[in-house]
């Protein structure tokens, strides 16, 4: 089986690594072997692996910077759009499903001679929708909202692939978040950018700025060897909290049975868009061939092994060196939050370190040197603690020359020098000026993609006491 793994562009060497990884892990390997493409000399946005079927399992429990897993059905020429419906109804589609499960197409195109890529999309939707009406005496529906199963196509000047996706809602929606401000960094491109930083449970993390607390989610879930997707396994339940509408507080934090079988195809359509829960899970699990007793033996393997991670990596709690603070006070309560429906332990001692300050005031709490990584809001510094405003996260010109965001950043980088000696400090931000703003020389900058935004990954490094002259 061939499978493209999508990822934000520009994060395609950490995701490379990451496949390695997974692929080493002695559950997965025993289930067969990968082939991983090296990394690309351009921003592809995703990596192809070739493998068993289960290598869908094991990339949608643990992979934190993929966006998707979709697997490659077909890969053919084509010179209009006849050629590519005829490609898809071609295609075996009731191996895969049943016409009464629900369907969406989505096209994607790079140098395509095609002029519209909705008559694509709908001759795809025809095809699938034509063959299955042939075979089994029905069609789909169609809903572009939480469909049971998803099919992409990619135009390129010649040639079109056709793939069924496994995922389900995106790899980002870990399960978790339901606070969050203006707009959110999604939890894959912050695990990524953690990669980029090679930060480790050893050494302190701290977030000046943290928003609805991404960054500092995810460094707990990989210091603590969480899967990235144990909430959508089922195998961790989110703690309750007051804002929750409708959750147990007594929740078990582990799930007793993670191998219970669940009803097939819920239909579940979430209130909030970045929650999803175990009841909706993932896309393989609505595909007929993921349902095969050996597949689903792999997969209860893979969960097994998962949830003794979990229990393992949670033990470790108290080693986490992890503060973050807000200027913005619901920032700071929706991070905490947002700790516990992720459900990592209120009693690690993180939630004491995450506190309403402003980032101008916030001092190293351990007594080592760490990473500092932040995103800065991209719009004018809010003052005003405690209030309903923040920061407009919208793009700022390669250069932001307003008055008041300069001075804070000139004040910021000087408040880095007297009080973090010794770290190192990360920041995406996509204002191409800021290390001159912020007077200080970067040591690396590294092009990343916040969706379409195009950052930089900024990198200083802070002298230590003994080495200033």
């Amino acid at each position: 089986m061939k499978f493209f793994v999508i990822c934000p562009r520009g994060l395609e060497a950490p995701l490379v690594a990451e496949l390695q990884a997974i692929a080493a892990r002695p559950e997965v390997k025993s289930q067969g072997d990968w082939v991983i493409d090296p990394v690309p000399n351009h921003a592809s946005g995703g990596i192809a692996v070739a493998g068993p079927l289960a290598v869908a399992l094991a990339i949608n429990l643990h992979s934190r910077i993929a966006s998707r897993c979709i697997l490659q059905l077909t890969h053919t020429t084509y010179r209009k759009e006849d050629d590519v419906y005829k490609a898809a109804r071609a295609l075996a589609w009731e191996e895969w499903f049943e016409p009464k499960q629900t369907l969406r197409v989505d096209v994607t195109a790079h140098r395509s001679p095609l002029t519209s890529l909705n008559f694509v999309t709908l001759r795809i939707k025809d095809a699938v929708c034509d063959r299955l009406r042939e075979v089994k005496g029905e069609r789909p529906s169609i809903d572009t909202d939480v469909p049971d199963v998803r099919v992409y196509a990619h135009l390129t000047a010649t040639h079109v692939t056709i793939y069924l996706d496994t995922s389900g809602q995106s790899l980002f929606k870990r399960g978790w978040r339901d606070e969050k401000g203006a707009a959110p960094l999604k939890e894959n491109l912050a695990a990524g950018i953690l990669a980029l930083t090679q930060w480790s449970i050893e050494q302190p993390l701290m977030d000046p700025m943290c928003g609805s607390g991404t960054f500092v989610i995810e460094a707990a879930y990989k210091a603590l060897n969480i899967p990235s997707g144990a909430i959508r396994a089922g195998l961790l339940k989110p703690e309750a909290t007051s804002t929750d509408e409708s959750n147990n507080a007594s929740q078990e934090q582990i799930s007793n049975n993670p191998s219970e079988e669940k009803p097939r195809f819920i239909r579940y359509r979430p209130t909030r868009v970045d929650m999803v829960r175990d009841d909706q899970g993932f896309g393989f699990e609505r595909l007929k061939p993921f349902q095969k007793t050996e597949v689903q033996k792999q997969w209860q393997d893979l969960k097994e092994q998962a949830k003794q991670d979990i229990k393992s990596g949670l033990a470790r709690h108290k080693e986490l060196k992890i503060a973050a603070c807000d200027i913005n006070e619901k920032m700071v309560q929706a991070t905490k939050n947002n700790w516990k429906r992720a459900g990592l332990p209120a009693q690690s001692g993180v939630l004491s370190n995450v506190r309403q300050i402003d980032a101008l005031e916030a001092k190293n709490l351990f007594n080592q040197a760490g990473v500092m990584l932040f995103n800065p809001p991209y719009g004018e510094r809010i003052d005003i603690k405690g209030g309903n405003k923040r920061g407009a996260r919208d793009a700022l010109p390669k250069n932001n020359n307003a008055p008041e965001f300069i001075e804070f950043l000139n004040q910021f980088g000087k408040h880095l020098k007297d009080n973090y000696p010794g770290w190192q400090i990360d920041v995406l931000t996509a204002d191409m000026g800021l290390p001159g703003q912020l007077r200080m020389k970067e040591s690396k900058r590294t092009p990343l993609f916040n969706g379409p935004l195009e950052c930089r990954l900024f990198r200083f490094e802070i002298r230590a006491e003994q080495d200033k002259v």
